[in-house]
């Protein structure tokens, strides 16, 4: 029997839309979102709190109805399925484990509910447990776990059912950073080596540049940038992505406004350079780089990341007159339709 291929992607918006009812009047979550996440590729929804990044998420798990358009998973339209029909599984912010359930018991639950004969499950839930390496930890019960144990289990519950894609709500938030970094190694390793779909929504920038193939920023309910995580930090689409991302300046251009990384920036003038001036208003020591915030004269302000050792060359301090220049090859102009938020 010849195998069918693989749809090219595993998640398809099609003009997706939410709105909910407050009063006489409806409140938009989401308007007409359209994306398509490719197969066995890392999502990252990106965007600060009430974006609709969970709503979409939600949507997509099939938790929260579509008022408008179509979601697809591997070609098929779910949008009227079930949560269980769609070939998902969510993993939540919260964990949810059950505190009177040993870790394996909590793994398999999911199976027992389907009807999985109790030898089977249970097999079935030590093979995930190792996966996430909590083999052993199988007989203990939540509360003596960390939270990265936790976490890890809520992991292996959520994918003992194989799911097609995995939605993570904000999986990391809870963790000390620390294990946030440790964390997110093992999730990325997890997604390559179970070669499925992650949705990862997040609300740190690091993180979704450190995660994803593909980052997804939404602001107001829409899409604000769409693309691989390089392309969004180099060539930010709105000026809303610059200044979410982080590490841009946002500055007036000929064609309405541009943006120029902060590690690109130096301090004092250079010849034929664009470059602003004004008074430092910040100096902060991070290790490896330095950032000096600069109030500009004509407002606003402009931030550069300095290596330490570029810094303490010629230092500054905060209520002195500075200057920040920047290559002309470093500057990413932005359309001024699509400044949005200045």
């Amino acid at each position: 029997m010849t195998q069918q291929p693989r749809n090219q992607f595993d998640v398809e918006l099609v003009a997706v839309t939410k709105r909910y009812a407050s009063g006489v009047t409806a409140v938009t979550a989401v308007q007409d979102v359209s994306l398509r996440i490719p197969a066995a590729s890392y999502c990252c929804l990106l965007g600060p709190s009430g974006c609709g990044k969970t709503t979409t998420l939600r949507m997509i798990a099939g938790h929260e109805g579509v008022s408008a358009g179509d979601i697809l998973i591997r070609g098929q339209n779910v949008t009227e399925l079930a949560p269980a029909k769609r070939g998902t599984a969510m993993m939540f912010q919260s964990y949810a484990l059950f505190p009177h359930l040993s870790c394996l018991d909590n793994v398999a639950f999911s199976l027992k509910m389907r009807g999985v004969g109790k030898a089977e499950r249970r097999e079935r839930a030590r093979s995930f447990l190792a996966t996430v390496d909590m083999q052993d930890y199988s007989d203990r019960l939540p509360a003596q776990l960390s939270g990265g144990q936790q976490q890890r289990v809520a992991l292996a519950r959520a994918l003992i059912t194989r799911p097609h894609v995995l939605l993570l709500d904000e999986p990391l938030s809870a963790l000390d950073p620390f294990l946030r970094v440790r964390m997110r190694e093992e999730l990325k390793r997890l997604q390559r080596e179970l070669n499925i779909t992650f949705i990862h929504v997040t609300h740190s920038q690091e993180e979704a540049l450190a995660l994803a193939d593909l980052v997804v920023v939404m602001e107001g309910g829409v899409i604000r940038q769409a693309a691989a995580p390089r392309d969004v930090f180099e060539r930010p689409a709105t000026a809303f992505v610059a200044r979410f991302i982080g590490g841009h300046n946002v500055l007036p251009h000929a064609n309405g406004f541009a943006a120029v990384r902060a590690d690109r920036c130096h301090l004092g003038a250079l010849n034929g350079a664009p470059q602003v001036s004004g008074e430092v208003v910040a100096v902060e020591y991070q290790g490896p780089v330095v950032r000096v915030s600069v109030a500009l004269h004509d407002g606003g302000e402009a931030v550069a990341m300095l290596p330490d050792a570029e810094f303490y060359a010629s230092p500054v301090s905060i209520g002195e007159a500075a200057t920040l220049s920047w290559s002309a090859n470093d500057v990413h102009p932005i359309d001024a339709e699509l400044a949005e938020n200045i």
